[in-house]
Parts: C-alpha cells; sequence; structure tokens
C-alpha cells in the first residue's frame, strides 16, 4: 500500500475485479453517454472481462486507488526496461471526476517512476474529457491519430516526454 495526497494506491488482485467492475462499467457509460449519447465501452467493460483481461495481465503494474476507505478506481501501466513507459488506463468513479483526483493519480505515477524517459497512451477521439485531461492537465502531446474517418474507432496516440 503507497498513499499520495489523501489516495491510497493497492496492487490490484483478482478479488479487485468483482469489487471494481461496476465502477468501471459507470466510468465508461458516463464518458461515453456525455460524447456520443450511448452507453459503450471497450470489449468486456460491462462484465468486468476487461479488468481481468488487462488489470491482472502478466506484465502489468495495475493499482486500486481510495479516497478516505472508499474504493474508486483503478489504473494500470506497463514499466519497461527501456524506461519507455505505457499508461494503459486510469478510471475513476464518476462521482469523483472533476475534482482533480485524476491529476494526483497521474503525479503520484510520475513520482513512483521518476526513471520514466517517455509515458505513452491512446485514448478513444471522441472523448474531448480525456484529451484534456492527459494534454492540459498532465503534460501529453497528441503524437498520431488513427482511424480518423471512424467516429468510434478513432483513436489519440499520446505522449510524454520527461
Amino acid at each position: 500500500m503507497e498513499t499520495y495526497e489523501g489516495l491510497v494506491f493497492e496492487k490490484f488482485v483478482d478479488s479487485d475485479v468483482e469489487r471494481l467492475s461496476d465502477t468501471f462499467k459507470k466510468a465508461f457509460i458516463e464518458d461515453s453517454k456525455i460524447h456520443l449519447g450511448v452507453e459503450t465501452g471497450p470489449p468486456g467493460y460491462e462484465d468486468g472481462g476487461f479488468l481481468k483481461q488487462w488489470y491482472l495481465h502478466d506484465d502489468v503494474t495495475s493499482f486500486t486507488i481510495s479516497k478516505d476507505g472508499i474504493l474508486i478506481g483503478g489504473i494500470t501501466l506497463w514499466i519497461n526496461e527501456n524506461k519507455i513507459n505505457y499508461l494503459g488506463n486510469i478510471f475513476l468513479d464518476p462521482t469523483f471526476q472533476e475534482k482533480g483526483i485524476g491529476s494526483l493519480v497521474w503525479k503520484f505515477v510520475e513520482q513512483k517512476y521518476p526513471d520514466t524517459i517517455k509515458w505513452q497512451t491512446e485514448t478513444p477521439g471522441f472523448s474531448t474529457r480525456n484529451h484534456v485531461f492527459y494534454v492540459n492537465k498532465c503534460g501529453f502531446r497528441i503524437h498520431q491519430i488513427t482511424d480518423y474517418k471512424d467516429k468510434l474507432g478513432i483513436s489519440y496516440q499520446l505522449e510524454k516526454i520527461m
């Protein structure tokens, strides 16, 4: 367990899939309803499959995030020997979004992995809230846009040189 600015980070374990599946689903539904007017998310978002696949992946470092004793989200990272690391995703319960918590989560990550030379991530093109977060709050820049002709498939590849 690690703490940072009132947040508690703990290693994500098997039992966290069930504990966080509803929160994960709510986070994606909130985002897709805002930007697309429909409830959708990545494959497995609705039943814990995404969490099982990616948060418990052998090569991943993943954490649960709690605040004031309440489990509010999670984060998954790929930490690589070449020090070019990858942020899989950050998700927070919608009631805890837009309160600066995501920025605190990212600051925790940067201080925990100070040897990183570059961070990479990607986010759906439709999710302008994510773009603002990654670019304006976390300092990423848009590196590449793929599938730009497909409203649902468009993806922004982002990076942050440290």
